[in-house]
């Protein structure tokens, strides 16, 4: 899988703005895959300009056009591309330092409306729903990333920091996961690992959407599930894809995929190892039952 925020922060030749660990660009997409597989260690939001695109979590999918917005939590997706249309986004990668900055100045001016009902919690992505004022925000930054100079950056983070505000007093379940963020360290390693096993990441990538060192990351999992991360990773995929083969119709290749295994045969070894029988016999048994 691609590691979509250092594509961006990386590559000098999107239009992009910096500031510290937040990245916003206007982008054009130049993968010509139908189907492709990216992560980011920063959440982002997504304005569509042109084009269409597929967003697809653990969870949901969801299908954005032109005018439409999506704000998807650090972590993988798979995007299906479109190819009627040229795809043009405005992309914002905020940094938590960002949000917990923001949050705490907020929230000593204004009472926010929070959704009690952990909702936020397991939310993977949000359609944002339009308003005049994210309207007239995307436009504004449209105005800087086609003028000639880059703004101070004392005026980009009055601008990100207006795009934040205007997120926390228009959808409650955002308020409320700005709220738990703020009042966290670093992202929940047991979140993040429900929310993306089924995703072919490296360890190493685990440990960057975690924010920690791979050392880190490997003691603090052992310590929260008191099993390795590939231990954990090979059970957790193999039940999910157990779990498919009782309540779908996918075939064996499309639930190895959809299961975080590299192929059909990596998937069937696994399987067998796990559940003592191959993913067809288990698929009789279920049947039969």
């Amino acid at each position: 899988m691609l590691n979509f925020y250092k594509i961006v922060k990386e590559n000098l030749n999107f239009n992009r703005f910096e500031y510290r660990e937040t990245v916003c660009l206007e982008y054009t997409c130049p993968i010509d895959a139908e189907q492709i597989g990216i992560f980011s260690r920063n959440d982002y939001l997504v304005y569509v300009l042109s084009g269409k695109k597929t967003y697809k979590t653990v969870n949901a999918e969801w299908t954005l056009v032109p005018g439409q917005t999506l704000y998807l939590k650090k972590g993988a997706e798979i995007i299906h591309q479109y190819f009627d249309d040229e795809y043009c986004m405005l992309g914002f990668f905020i940094s938590d330092e960002l949000i917990k900055e923001t949050y705490e100045e907020v929230r000593t001016q204004t009472v926010l409306r929070l959704n009690n009902s952990k909702e936020f919690m397991e939310f993977t992505a949000a359609k944002v729903q339009p308003s005049n004022y994210l309207e007239g925000f995307f436009h504004s930054m449209l105005n800087y990333f086609r003028g000639k100079d880059r703004p101070p950056d004392h005026i980009l983070l009055l601008k990100l920091k207006e795009l934040l505000m205007t997120l926390m007093n228009s959808d409650p379940m955002l308020a409320s996961y700005f709220n738990n963020l703020a009042s966290t360290g670093r992202p929940s390693l047991a979140h993040i690992m429900e929310k993306n096993f089924c995703f072919n990441l490296k360890l190493e990538d685990y440990a960057e959407l975690t924010h920690r060192s791979l050392s880190t990351f490997k003691r603090d999992f052992q310590q929260h599930f008191n099993e390795s991360p590939g231990k954990w990773l090979l059970k957790r995929r193999v039940h999910h894809a157990a779990h498919l083969i009782a309540n779908s119709n996918l075939i064996f290749s499309q639930i190895a995929l959809e299961s975080g295994f590299e192929d059909l045969s990596h998937f069937s070894r696994a399987f067998k190892s796990i559940m003592g029988t191959s993913p067809s016999d288990y698929k009789k048994s279920v049947v039969i039952n």
